[in-house]
């Protein structure tokens, strides 16, 4: 693969990421729509890393807080912030865990990635995110996440696992439907993405271990340094926005992009 194309892969993966617009899509249809060959777990494996490092620089304060929650955690203690943020970051993962293996062992994960499959959850949870943001109340704040909201917002991540759907868009979409702020939602979608990528990174990790060449280092090693540094302009770029606008502008890409993968699908 050449350093252009591994440049690309992971400007998309960077950049639709933490974007409510389906980054899995965008990846599953690169090598559809342009011919390129398929990136392969190593690559995915690698683009994950760099978001996963973007997330955390971006949050420090909360990753921070969250690791140490996550130590007292451990000994049984939920009697700081930190731990309560540890143990919804938790509940708000372990759906998306479990769906995520039966997928795998099931086959259904790679039967889903289909361009009609993306075009529908692309249009249709558009839509619904369009809904859930116009309607949603902003009268909660990330500190005062709760445990239910927490299983809530996980349980609607492992609709996620659908390709098109997007994992932040539709944490985001259940941030707003409880009464989140904007900001507030994405700030809490982009710290359920950390243990959700950690997890899903460690599982595409299994099927790689071993297998790496040297030149797939030197891939590894161009494909997480470029994702991260785009991952990391497009969330400053989002949390600055959604300080003066809506999600709109990301729900007409999703419906615009949608309909023209339908377009394609059948026809």
């Amino acid at each position: 693969m050449t350093t252009f194309n591994l440049l690309l892969i992971a400007f998309i993966q960077g950049v639709t990421e933490f974007l409510p617009v389906s980054s899995s899509g965008h990846l599953i249809l690169l090598p559809s729509l342009t011919g390129l060959d398929d990136q392969g777990l190593v690559i995915d494996v690698a683009a994950h890393l760099g978001t996963l490092v973007a997330v955390i620089l971006y949050f420090w304060p909360d990753v921070r807080l969250a690791f140490f929650g996550t130590l007292r955690l451990l000994r049984g203690k939920v009697d700081t912030k930190g731990a309560f943020l540890a143990l919804c970051l938790l509940i708000a993962t372990v759906p998306v865990i479990i769906a995520g293996l039966i997928l795998k062992v099931t086959g259904l994960a790679d039967a889903m990635r289909g361009i009609a499959v993306i075009g529908w959850a692309m249009v249709i949870f558009g839509v619904v995110l369009y809904l859930a943001d116009q309607k949603g109340e902003t009268v909660k704040t990330a500190e005062r996440w709760t445990m239910k909201d927490a299983a809530i917002m996980g349980l609607w991540q492992a609709v996620a696992l659908i390709p098109g759907t997007s994992r932040s868009g539709i944490t985001i979409t259940a941030a707003r439907m409880l009464g989140y702020a904007r900001p507030d939602a994405a700030r809490l979608s982009m710290l359920m993405s950390i243990p959700t990528i950690i997890a899903s990174g460690a599982l595409l990790s299994l099927d790689v271990i071993g297998t790496a060449t040297a030149a797939d280092l030197r891939n590894i090693a161009v494909v997480a340094v470029m994702s991260c540094i785009a991952a990391f302009a497009a969330l400053a770029i989002m949390m600055r926005l959604l300080r003066s606008v809506s999600y709109t502008p990301y729900v007409i890409y999703r419906i615009a992009l949608g309909l023209v993968l339908l377009f394609i699908a059948y026809t």
